[in-house]
């Protein structure tokens, strides 16, 4: 497989800076009144295209090739819908030191949406790692998320996450699930179609989640939600998020290493099993918290440029080290030798 390229130098991710861009426009020009009601109705239109697409994509034959590698997928589940949410749930010790309940509620469920795909994928090619692990353990950390983070929500979150009800649970099977599913059943037909136009549907997905973020954030400012967040607010849910990084790095890299994965696997583990989802994230959270979704996805936007900004790092480092590579190559000769 050919390698995926990433840039050599990657500051800031230019998509977060539009994402920024879109909630500055919100703060200045929200949506309000039929505006917003017009708005609101293409951003549920917007997620529900937005999984029809999800679903399109996904091979059914990459999925099932995947499960022979089954200890090393269900170990990057166990990463994403176990350890984070229970490292979530500790964080509510920095309430209220470091951040507000609002925030928490946030952080909280940033640990519960799926893991990435892309980064991960190009991450894993970077440092020499299993990219075909990389590839299946993303999309069914995403497949598996569609159903578990709402559940997830439902019993970590409840009523306190901002408007969370069974009702909620509906609006994701029909907002979500039903598309991806519909994409699925479709595939055999518009799959094609869909891998020879991927680069223009990739700026529809974008421009998708633009949308949702500009809603979601234009409700947070009609409601005055901002003013319960200040700079030093955002410097302690930075640093909580910084810890929560660093511990999920170390412990999918040393984890990896308990369960005698080899090299290659363990680049593919921490890659796919330390990170979050925005693409997916962004439009569960529009439907689990309606008017709070602003506030709910904050943590996870400063998440996904954290966990991007460290990981090209790590990549590079990975990638650089020719003793770790020489002796992941021992390891996998001597797996083939027995």
């Amino acid at each position: 497989m050919k390698r995926l390229q990433w840039p050599s130098r990657m500051p800031v991710d230019p998509y977060i800076l539009l994402l920024l861009g879109t909630v500055g426009l919100a703060a200045l020009f929200p949506a309000r009144d039929t505006a917003a009601d017009v708005a609101s109705g293409a951003s549920t239109a917007a997620i529900a295209f937005l999984f029809f697409l999800y679903g399109a994509r996904l091979s059914s034959r990459e999925a099932l090739d995947g499960l022979r590698h089954w200890r090393l997928h269900t170990t990057v589940l166990v990463c994403t819908f176990v350890i984070f949410p229970l490292l979530g749930l500790a964080a509510r010790g920095f309430v209220p030191v470091f951040l507000t309940q609002p925030l928490y509620q946030g952080l909280l469920f940033l640990t519960l949406v799926p893991s990435t795909i892309q980064s991960s994928i190009a991450f894993t090619s970077i440092a020499r790692g299993n990219v075909p692990a990389a590839i299946c353990a993303g999309s069914f950390s995403s497949l598996v998320g569609i159903v578990v983070t709402p559940l997830l929500a439902a019993a970590l979150l409840g009523s306190s996450g901002g408007g969370f009800s069974a009702d909620s649970l509906v609006e994701i099977v029909l907002q979500l699930l039903v598309p991806f599913t519909a994409g699925q059943v479709l595939r055999r037909w518009i799959g094609g179609f869909v891998t020879r136009h991927k680069k223009v549907l990739g700026l529809v997905d974008r421009g998708s989640i633009l949308l949702v973020v500009y809603t979601a954030f234009s409700e947070g400012m009609v409601q005055g939600i901002w003013h319960q967040v200040s700079a030093v607010r955002l410097g302690g849910l930075l640093v909580v998020e910084a810890l929560l990084l660093a511990v999920m790095l170390t412990l999918t890299w040393y984890g990896g290493k308990a369960l005698r994965f080899d090299r290659e696997d363990r680049i593919a583990l921490q890659f796919a099993g330390s990170k979050k989802s925005l693409a997916s994230g962004l439009p569960m959270a529009s439907v689990l918290f309606g008017a709070h979704a602003s506030l709910a996805v904050l943590p996870l936007m400063l998440f996904h440029q954290m966990q991007l900004m460290v990981c090209a790092v790590i990549a590079k480092r990975r990638a650089r080290d020719p003793l770790e590579a020489s002796r992941g190559d021992t390891t996998q000769r001597e797996s083939a030798a027995v």
